[in-house]
């Protein structure tokens, strides 16, 4: 099949993580796969991939969020519509969220492409017009939408009444591997001026879907309780498209009152290099979001055996069992979220426990189990879809 993966930036989020996984691992598998993202002049994608990529340039002028909204789908529609026009319309149209999808849907419209398929990772609460309007099309209008967890299938059912399919989410087990030995994290730890304290990392932006503020209050507690630890909370990632700068504001300001400055770095969109390097050189990854789609970082902490502290959401006990490869915490609960990253520093049974089970676990989500997923989702839907006779 000739599949097009459209996704809506070049950044590094779980989304954007995803679609170029999967196109990897669809290409893998013999399909002829292109990407197409979204980018601004000089930007590009944040790692390298064997599947070639298109990028459409768009830089945003409007002050206005939802203008900006706006304009980013016209612009992405119109770009796409270029490269379909020049290269012919492809067998499966993917895309992996609602702005990519809303610019596929109107060219769908148009007759340039013959149906969309659109995998909803989970729905946000948006409050902006642009965005509301965005994301409930996108899970409305297209021809096939499928989900990465179970949970969210049976949301779309009975918030939306729409039947979505269900295929795996994945980690690159082959990359996201343990330091090969203790001098190895040693030197990780030393690259990132973290020897000597105990290290929580987590990966993604200050949002409150992420649970930011309960991380703080969380570690503040720790650290309180455990001085001798030195712990350290780090923030990796956080590149996003929209607009968290009030959660930004709040989080700084309680920063300050629990004397937290010097012992939380926010190090925001990081090498994929460094990442991994930060996997392994941490001593704890605490993921306290209050909604995902699946928890891809997770995975990727677990499969570089670093012990997981997360919210017990349904999602995430999908792969993560209470007190055999992670520990699962009430959502919100900023001192079960402390007593879990203390135990994890306290007990070095249980923190090699927790390390030694993730990387077992991660091996039952490989891409190529997810690529298979989606290769049967298409077969289905084009062998029960008629003809495009426009």
């Amino acid at each position: 099949m000739r599949i097009m993966v459209l996704t809506y930036s070049v950044r590094p989020r779980g989304g954007v993580v995803h679609a170029i996984a999967v196109a990897e691992a669809l290409a893998d598998r013999g399909h002829d796969v292109q990407l197409v993202a979204l980018a601004r002049t000089g930007e590009s994608l944040f790692r390298r991939t064997p599947v070639p990529v298109r990028l459409i340039r768009h830089d945003p002028v409007a002050e206005d969020f939802d203008d900006r909204i706006h304009g980013m789908m016209a612009a992405y529609r119109d770009g796409l519509r270029e490269i379909v026009l020049a290269e012919g319309a492809p067998d499966i149209a993917h895309s992996e969220d609602c702005l990519s999808a809303n610019a596929a849907l109107a060219l769908r419209d148009e007759g340039v492409l013959p149906h969309v398929v659109r995998t909803v990772h989970h729905v946000d609460d948006f409050t902006s017009p642009s965005l509301v309007a965005c994301q409930d099309r996108s899970i409305l209008d297209p021809d096939l939408v499928v989900c990465v967890s179970a949970p969210w299938v049976e949301r779309l059912r009975e918030e939306f009444g729409v039947a979505a399919g269900l295929v795996a989410n994945g980690v690159d087990t082959a990359r996201f591997t343990p330091a090969p030995d203790d001098a190895a994290r040693r030197d990780a730890r030393a690259r990132h001026g973290l020897s000597g304290r105990f290290t929580v990392l987590t990966v993604g932006g200050i949002e409150p879907r992420k649970g930011s503020l309960t991380l703080l209050e969380g570690f503040a507690r720790f650290r309180d309780a455990h001085p001798g630890e030195r712990p350290l909370l780090v923030f990796a990632g956080g590149a996003t498209l929209f607009d968290y700068r009030d959660e930004r504001t709040r989080f700084d300001r309680r920063l300050e009152l629990l004397g937290c400055a010097e012992d939380v770095r926010i190090l925001g969109p990081v090498a994929d290099d460094d990442l991994l390097d930060l996997y392994r050189a941490a001593d704890v990854f605490a993921f306290p979001s209050v909604k995902e789609g699946f928890g891809l970082a997770a995975l990727e902490a677990m499969s570089c055996g670093l012990p997981v502290v997360a919210t017990d959401l349904e999602v995430f006990r999908s792969f993560l069992e209470h007190e055999r490869d992670g520990l699962l915490v009430p959502a919100g609960d900023a001192g079960r979220l402390a007593d879990a990253l203390a135990r994890v520093a306290r007990d070095p049974d249980l923190a090699r426990r927790l390390a030694a089970a993730g990387p077992v676990t991660a091996r039952d989500h490989g891409w190529a189990r997810s690529a298979a997923q989606h290769e049967d989702a298409y077969a289905a839907f084009l062998s029960r879809r008629p003809v495009e006779t426009r």
